[in-house]
């Protein structure tokens, strides 16, 4: 038990409270002998009782807390990763629920196989879980889950029953190996704004040119509650600066990692869905609602070539910058 690597968990927060904090409780449950946990606060404020508890197990040593007053969720993993120690680095949100074998799941891919850099785990997202009926199984992804220009419609974490390799992880529980971030030197990439979404992506498609395989471990499995308060939700969600991060996000993924042919097949994806609004997205079919997504399409792209073009100069690291100067 003893030659279990460490594994340190980060937990990036913002402006969550009571899920937050059964989140820690969780953690600290965990039948794992050797972890720490850094939570990175990126809350302006919390309930009395929750900050008392955060204060509380911070200074039984029992978590690492680190208070930020910015938001964004890759500089916040970014944060953690540099306060870490743990030969494992994994990430969970700030609104999940564990078992105690969670940790134990996770290590296990890395001692008994040298090629898996990181550990997806399954994810018992609600709101998925409901669309189906919680029936569906799914034994092995399609091929297209492994096609880069269009597995995003196809990866499912929710339903896949059988451990295999992917292309990707859910930010919300996954795992790597520390030389990922010290050998490869690889970063979250601090442009992904708003809600993010994609940054783990664009990781995990950088992470595989190293040669390290993405294994997909459902017992390594967690419960998403997907509050609809805080986190990303607070961040941009529900406005129209998410909107054109969420497109920007999608296009700065494929201007970064795939090839034109890739890359023009995601995009047609995302028109098809998003914007015309087909399976398995299901949005309104609205000439004006159409048309004003497609406009958000347009500028998401322009916004995303721009980045690109600024990247000559400007990473676009903004908060792992600023905390290498402090």
């Amino acid at each position: 038990m003893n030659d279990l690597p460490l594994i340190s968990v980060i937990i990036p927060t913002y402006g969550r409270d009571e899920p937050l904090r059964d989140s820690i409780v969780d953690i600290l449950n965990q039948d794992y002998p050797n972890f720490e946990v850094l939570v990175v606060d990126q809350s302006p404020k919390h309930q009395p009782e929750v900050q008392a508890y955060l204060e509380e197990v911070a200074a039984k040593g029992k978590i690492k807390l680190f208070r930020l007053n910015w938001a964004s969720l890759p500089g916040a993993r970014n944060y953690g990763v540099r306060r870490s120690s743990g030969e494992i680095i994994l990430f969970i949100d700030d609104d999940v629920k564990l078992t105690p074998g969670f940790l134990m799941a996770h290590a296990k891919n890395y001692v008994q196989n040298p090629e898996v850099g990181a550990v997806a785990g399954r994810v018992f997202d609600r709101m998925k879980l409901g669309d189906s009926g919680g029936k569906l199984e799914i034994e092995y992804l399609p091929p297209q889950a492994m096609d880069p220009g269009i597995a995003w419609y196809h990866i499912d974490l929710v339903h896949t029953i059988k451990p295999q390799q992917v292309l990707t992880a859910r930010g919300c529980n996954m795992s790597f190996r520390r030389e990922i971030f010290t050998k490869y030197g690889l970063k979250f990439d601090e442009r992904f704004r708003g809600s993010a979404v994609r940054e783990e992506s664009d990781f995990c498609l950088r992470l595989r040119q190293t040669g390290y395989k993405i294994w997909y471990d459902p017992a390594a499995d967690l419960v998403h509650l997907g509050e609809e308060t805080g986190g990303c939700h607070d961040i941009s969600m529900r406005s129209l600066k998410y909107q054109l991060t969420f497109y920007h996000n999608h296009f700065l993924l494929g201007l970064k990692n795939l090839t034109l042919t890739q890359a023009l097949r995601l995009y047609a994806r995302l028109f098809d869905c998003h914007v015309l609004g087909r399976p398995p997205c299901h949005k309104s079919g609205s000439p004006i609602k159409i048309l004003t997504r497609a406009v958000f399409y347009t500028l998401g792209f322009l916004k995303a070539l721009g980045t690109v073009i600024q990247s000559v100069w400007n990473d676009g690291q903004i908060y792992s910058h600023l905390d290498e100067q402090v």
